[in-house]
């Protein structure tokens, strides 16, 4: 008897499977108020705000006030969003400007 597996392609991953309960918890990491972290944490807020509808919680920590927090998440640059909920930890690194490229880095999207 044969055993038919059904396998999925890996290069055509969508979205992680989330239950309306997912919570996603957020921290961005900033250099003081450069344009390009004022304009990270206006984006952020903007999508989290359409898209997860306050099932998150954003932490900013600016590095020019606490340089120690960028080891534990080992942020090479600045801005950097890391999500740490839902699991696996991800990391996007900008402006977050792409809106598309945001979604699909935090599975709320597919990729194209």
């Amino acid at each position: 008897m044969k055993k038919s597996s059904a396998r999925k392609d890996p290069a055509k991953k969508g979205p992680a499977k989330t239950s309306g309960s997912d919570f996603y918890r957020l921290r961005l990491y900033i250099a003081g108020q450069t344009p390009n972290s004022v304009a990270a944490i206006a984006n952020l807020k903007k999508i989290c705000e359409e898209k997860l509808q306050g099932k998150y919680r954003i932490e900013v920590v600016d590095l020019l006030e606490k340089p120690q927090l960028a080891k534990g998440d080992q942020i090479i640059a600045i801005p950097t969003l890391v999500r740490r909920l839902p699991p696996p930890v991800k990391k996007i690194i900008g402006n977050l400007s792409k809106t598309e490229s945001v979604m699909v880095g935090l599975d709320l999207q597919p990729v194209r």
